[in-house]
Order: C-alpha cells, then sequence, then structure tokens
C-alpha cells in the first residue's frame, strides 16, 4: 500500500464523496442482514404455530406476511443505499482518474529533454492509459468492495454473536486461514502485475515505432522480420499474463470453499444444537443466511486483492516518473521582457544521457537586432548551441547571459514565448495547416480571425502558393507528423508557424535543407524584412544561407576556429573560403 499513499491526497479532496460512500455502504449493509433475524424470526413462529393449531390460520398469516412485507421494505431499502454508495464511490473514481492523467500529462511537459532520451514513448502512454486505469480500479470498486466486505463482516459477526455466540465461533473458524492465504496470494499477485506492465510497456513501444516508421520498413521489405519481433513480445505478454491468471484463478475457489465450511459446520453444529433442544430451527436458518450474505464479499476479497495488488504494481509505476524531478526549471516567475542580446562565456556542454562532449570553451556575443550564422560539419555542435539558447539544456561549464542576465536566473516561460525555434527536425500536428501554423497561439479559437496572419505568415515563408493548390487549402489534414506533405512543404510550415510567433529571438536549426536555393533566398529575404531590430540565428550547411548574416561563425569540434562577415572571411581564405569556392563549384 505504500505505492498507493500517493493517492491519499485525492481521497482527501473528494472526501465528502467518499465519506458518504462509506455511510451508504454501512446503512446498505445493515438494511441487508436485517431480514436474515426477521426470516429466523418467522420460521420459528412458523414452528410454533404447527405446535398450537388452535390460533387462527389467518392470524398466523396475517403475522407472516408482515414479516414478508418487512423483508421486502428492508431489501428495498437496501437496494436504494447500494445504488447511492455506488454513485458516490465509482464517480469519486473516476474524477481521480481524470485528475490524476491531468496531473501525469501536465508532469510529463514540465520534464526536460533528457527525460525523453532515456524513456521511450511506448511507455510514457502506458503510464497515463493502462497504468492509471488499474489505478482507478483500486480507488473505485476496490475501495467500494474491501469497505463492503470489512462493514459487512463486522456487522455479520456482531450479529452472529448476539444470536449465539458458539455456533458463531465455529462458523468463523476458517477465518484465520483466509487471511493468511490472502497476504501470501497478495505478494505473488503484486509481482507478476508488475512483470505484466513492464511487458505491456515494451508491446506498447513496439507498436508504436513499428507505425511511425511503417515507410522505412516497407522500403526495406522488413514487414517479416516486424511481424516476427511484435509475434514475440506479445507471446511473453501472453505468458506472463497467463501466469498471473492462473494465481487469481487459485483464490476465488479457495475462498468459496471456505465459505462452504462455514456453511457446513453452520448445518452440522446447529443441527445438533437444535436436535438437543438448545438452538430453534430458525437461528440456524439465520446463520446459514448471515453465512450466505459474506459470500460475496468473501469471494470478492480474492478479485479485490488482486486488483489493488495490480494498482499498486502501476502506482508504483507512475510513482516513478511523478518523482522525477525536472533538471530544467524556471528560477523566477517575474516577468522577462527578451530584447534579444545572446552573450556565450567559456560555455561547455556534455550531454547528461551519452556523455558525449558536444561544446568546449565557447565564446561570442550576439547583440540585439544583429543576425549571426553558424556553419560546421555534423557533430560540430550548431543544434546543441541553438538548444542552449532556448534552455532545452543547461549548460555543463560557464554561463549563456540574456540581455546581460543569466539563462538561468530568467522566466523560462518568457524566455521561450519570447523566441521562435525552428528545430532541424521539423514536427507537424495531425491538424489543418492553418491550425500547425497557428500552433503559438494562446487560444486556437483565434485561427478563423487571425486567418490573414497565418496567410502572411506563409506568404513569408514561401508555402503559401502551395497550400493554396490544395483541394481544402489551409483546411487541409497534414497526417500523422505531416507525412502528407513533402520534406520541403514541412519545414516551410514550421518555419511559418514560427514567424507567426512575432519572436524577438528566431532560430533556424538547419531548416532550410530540403528547399532549393531560390524559395531559400526568398525566405531569407522576407526575414531580413520581418526580423528588423530582432535577432535571428541561422544554423546551416549551406554558404548561401548565412552569408548575409551580421556575424558567421565556423564551428569544429564544439569550438569556434573563425568568425567575421561573409567578405572578411572570403578574404581571410580559411574553412569558410574553401567551403564557399567548393559550393559555388557545385551549383555551376
Amino acid at each position: 500500500m505504500k505505492a498507493l499513499s500517493y493517492l491519499n491526497k485525492y481521497f482527501w479532496k473528494y472526501r465528502l464523496r467518499l465519506f458518504s460512500g462509506i455511510l451508504f455502504i454501512g446503512l446498505s449493509t445493515w438494511f441487508s442482514l436485517v431480514p436474515a433475524n426477521l426470516v429466523g424470526q418467522g420460521l420459528d413462529f412458523a414452528a410454533w404455530a404447527v405446535k398450537h393449531p388452535e390460533v387462527p390460520s389467518d392470524a398466523v398469516m396475517r403475522v407472516l406476511l408482515g414479516f414478508g412485507l418487512e423483508v421486502i421494505a428492508y431489501t428495498l431499502a437496501y437496494g436504494v443505499f447500494l445504488f447511492l454508495n455506488r454513485q458516490t464511490i465509482i464517480v469519486m473514481s473516476r474524477l481521480i482518474e481524470y485528475d490524476l492523467k491531468n496531473e501525469i500529462f501536465n508532469h510529463y511537459q514540465n520534464l526536460d529533454q533528457s527525460f525523453y532520451k532515456k524513456n521511450n514513448t511506448g511507455d510514457l502512454m502506458n503510464r497515463i492509459s493502462e497504468d492509471v486505469g488499474r489505478v482507478r480500479m483500486y480507488i473505485g470498486p476496490a475501495v467500494m468492495y474491501s469497505t463492503s466486505t470489512a462493514i459487512t463482516l463486522v456487522m455479520t459477526i456482531m450479529f452472529m454473536f448476539s444470536s449465539d455466540m458458539r455456533l458463531a465461533l465455529y462458523v468463523l473458524a476458517p477465518l484465520p486461514v483466509l487471511t493468511i492465504s490472502i497476504y501470501y496470494v497478495s505478494n505473488r499477485i503484486n509481482r507478476k502485475s508488475l512483470r505484466v506492465q513492464q511487458q505491456l510497456s515494451q508491446l506498447s513501444t513496439l507498436s508504436q515505432e513499428t507505425f511511425s516508421g511503417v515507410r522505412v520498413i516497407k522500403s526495406f521489405a522488413r514487414e517479416k522480420n516486424t511481424e516476427e519481433h511484435f509475434a514475440y513480445a506479445a507471446d511473453e505478454y501472453m505468458t506472463r499474463n497467463l501466469s498471473l491468471a492462473r494465481t487469481e484463478s487459485m483464490f476465488q475457489p479457495f475462498m468459496l470453499l471456505l465459505i462452504g465450511l462455514s456453511i457446513l459446520l453452520t448445518v452440522l453444529i446447529g443441527g445438533r444444537e437444535v436436535i438437543d433442544g438448545k438452538l430453534s430451527v430458525g437461528t440456524i436458518a439465520t446463520f446459514i443466511l448471515f453465512v450466505i450474505r459474506l459470500t460475496w464479499p468473501i469471494a470478492s476479497l480474492g478479485w479485490v486483492t488482486s486488483l489493488v495488488q495490480r494498482a499498486a504494481a502501476s502506482q508504483e509505476r507512475i510513482n516513478e516518473f511523478l518523482n522525477t524531478k525536472p533538471a530544467i526549471q524556471s528560477a523566477t516567475a517575474e516577468p522577462f521582457e527578451l530584447r534579444g542580446d545572446i552573450e556565450f562565456r567559456n560555455v561547455k556542454f556534455v550531454y547528461p544521457d551519452s556523455g558525449v562532449k558536444a561544446l568546449q570553451n565557447l565564446s561570442f556575443r550576439i547583440k540585439a537586432g544583429q543576425s549571426a550564422a553558424f556553419l560546421g560539419r555534423t557533430g560540430s555542435g550548431k543544434s546543441t548551441l541553438a538548444q542552449l539558447m532556448v534552455r532545452l539544456y543547461d549548460v555543463s561549464e560557464g554561463e549563456i547571459l540574456v540581455d546581460g542576465k543569466n539563462i538561468k536566473t530568467v522566466n523560462l516561460n518568457h524566455l521561450r514565448e519570447a523566441a521562435g525555434y525552428v528545430p532541424q527536425e521539423v514536427f507537424l500536428f495531425s491538424e489543418t495547416i492553418a491550425g500547425n501554423i497557428a500552433f503559438s497561439a494562446h487560444d486556437l479559437r483565434e485561427i478563423g480571425s487571425r486567418r490573414g496572419e497565418i496567410e502572411q505568415a506563409a506568404r513569408d515563408a514561401a508555402i503559401h502558393a502551395n497550400i493554396t493548390e490544395f483541394p481544402q487549402g489551409y483546411n487541409t489534414l497534414v497526417g500523422e507528423r505531416g507525412v502528407t506533405l513533402s520534406g520541403g512543404q514541412q519545414q516551410r510550415i514550421s518555419i511559418a508557424r514560427a514567424i507567426l510567433k512575432h519572436p524577438r529571438l528566431l532560430i533556424f536549426d538547419d531548416c532550410l535543407s530540403a528547399v532549393d536555393t531560390e524559395t531559400e533566398d526568398e525566405i531569407l529575404g522576407n526575414l531580413r524584412r520581418i526580423m528588423q531590430d530582432k535577432t535571428t540565428i541561422i544554423i546551416s550547411h549551406r554558404v548561401s544561407a548565412v552569408r548575409h548574416a551580421d556575424q558567421i561563425f565556423i564551428l569544429e569540434n564544439g569550438e569556434i576556429i573563425e568568425q567575421g562577415t561573409h567578405q572578411e572571411l572570403i578574404d581571410a581564405g580559411g574553412h569558410y573560403a574553401t567551403l564557399y569556392r567548393k559550393q559555388v563549384q557545385e551549383l555551376h
């Protein structure tokens, strides 16, 4: 129960529903037990009437009818309160499920990049769906039935002892065996449930990767291999589930065996007491009804135990992520308005998840309103530099200053809201083109009213003409990850998304690689107009994309080996000049 104690805050939040539900369980249980006494009294009265034939039969029938009407009334009251306890506790479980999913989702969004590199998407999805679903079964049915079992057991024992203490002790003799078996089986269920959930996460991950990479799978004709891989994972999941099911299947019959033993003891011992004249037939009937009333609560213990142990295993997995603290957090809630002055001072960076050294002793300054470009080979640290500017990672050594302040001390949300970052790996949502461009809008309902701005951003990104050629224009659905569009179209829509944001700092991380040089010139020309008095960072492999920048930096192994304007670097005759001549020759 240690892992499940995390949910106590939600029980307290919905304490009115919880306590009302427990009260309704108590009332429904009481109304369900009283008829057993009435049946016993009715049988004793009938037996007395048989021995006294002088009593008019009409009078006997009226008394028995009275007992019958009372039983019906109590049964109806039992049904009403049973309905009310489900309406409170089961509804509470749905509300907590809603809150828990929102908490997990919000926590996921606050976690940093390194977390997502260590954990796969299938596992993340499984914890917010399957694991939360199993936790809900504990919050609702398990809490309801375990509470009902406890209250029923206590009330039934009280009724039994008030009827006949000696017979009650015989009837309840199997209970210690029940307690020991529950403890033993619950531990086995907990271990096996955890293994089942772990395998389900692997299965979800494999499915997600297969669907996302289906084009690669088909192009390499690896369908058969992928199918075998999935079948192996599915077989392992089935094996673990069957092992869990076998453990659970042994539990409930054992519970029913103990109940049957209690009924047998009631009939044998109670029958002998009746023969000896120490007990009435009505008392035996009452005890049998009490034991029958215990049948479902006791039999459900196996199922409830399974629910609790499955939920404990799932909540343990959920807690593992909820207890993960984001490495990057906002140091303050004070407003921050970015002007765009960026300075790196002796910055070193090592990726925390892989240990790869990306940047070392990097120092430069980009004044507000300037344009700066970074060139270098693959792996030289260009993309890392861009991610550090919007604080997707924190530096290992040194410091980054924004407008003269350490980037770690400013409001993180305001910093990112002021920046337009177009990453190297373009991501489009399964939305319309207009919805993807307007993604930076605080309220997506603004799409209609901002249609003019959306179209202008598309023109500036040189994608408007392509969009108007689609049958549905800006209302065209792009498919998952923009799969229905070409690479160049995806990049330009991503650029339009950043332009619409009207950022103070615009970062292009090699996002023009899939467009031709003519389109590239058009986009960059538009940017020079749009980003006047604003800071622009362009990362590219092409000299043509950076030659108009105010400053150009050449990176090699995470260090700046050359810097200056286009003409200064050409005159210097170094790496930049060599790269420029090579690319010019390739064009001709």
